[in-house]
């Protein structure tokens, strides 16, 4: 129960700050899409260390069912426990999205109207998701006290270097489709972003651990 509470809190804490940020930046950037898309990545970075370095210690700090994928095909966790990371996962992240609109008095339940879909988005979700894991487990090779860091500061970037912002997170992706504000996603167009993302960890599976064996 521990580990789900993390897992769960973790999430909505991301996502939280993921449309937070997203909804303040739009806002004060009175229309330049650069400065809010800046915002949203600098706040987005922020939370996500704090997050992992509080909870990874309980939890793992996956926040992702991509990672928690990722894991599990390694087997370095249960497929029950698992399943359960995914779930609380996905509830977590909606409900960060709900506890965002009542902070910005917004509706709670809403749906996306922002359009994200096209093989140059799908493409940059697997190169996104894919290097999320890179960092992930070269960190956890190399400097497991870096991870919070590395993952903090490659999703930071990623939001620029990517053209569909660097998702990378099923849970994510997901939530997103709850809110139509500047960080949503339509949710016809979730489906594929998903597909994509698992792809990604798939192919991580077959190359990372020549890199980076388990110990």
């Amino acid at each position: 129960m521990q580990k789900l509470l993390a897992e769960g809190l973790g999430t909505a804490f991301l996502l939280i700050g993921v449309v937070g940020s997203g909804i303040m930046g739009a806002a004060l950037a009175d229309g330049n899409t650069a400065i809010a898309l800046l915002a949203n990545a600098i706040a987005t970075g922020c939370i996500l260390y704090v997050i992992i370095t509080t909870l990874g210690p309980i939890s793992g700090a996956h926040f992702n069912p991509a990672v928690t994928l990722a894991f599990w095909l390694r087997g370095q966790i249960e497929t029950r426990e698992a399943g359960l990371f995914v779930a609380v996962q996905i509830i977590g992240g909606i409900l960060g999205v709900w506890a965002a609109h009542m902070m910005f008095d917004l509706a709670i339940l809403q749906t996306s109207t922002t359009d994200r879909t096209g093989v140059s988005q799908w493409f940059s979700e697997i190169l996104a998701t894919f290097g999320l894991l890179f960092v992930i487990f070269g960190g956890l090779n190399s400097r497991p006290e870096a991870v919070p860091t590395l993952v903090a500061l490659y999703i930071t970037g990623a939001y620029w270097f990517t053209s569909s912002t660097s998702f990378a997170n099923p849970a994510v992706t997901i939530a997103r489709g709850f809110s139509d504000t500047f960080a949503g996603i339509n949710p016809a167009h979730i489906s594929m972003f998903i597909v994509m993302q698992i792809l990604a960890v798939f192919v991580a599976a077959a190359v990372l651990p020549r890199l980076f064996p388990d110990n």
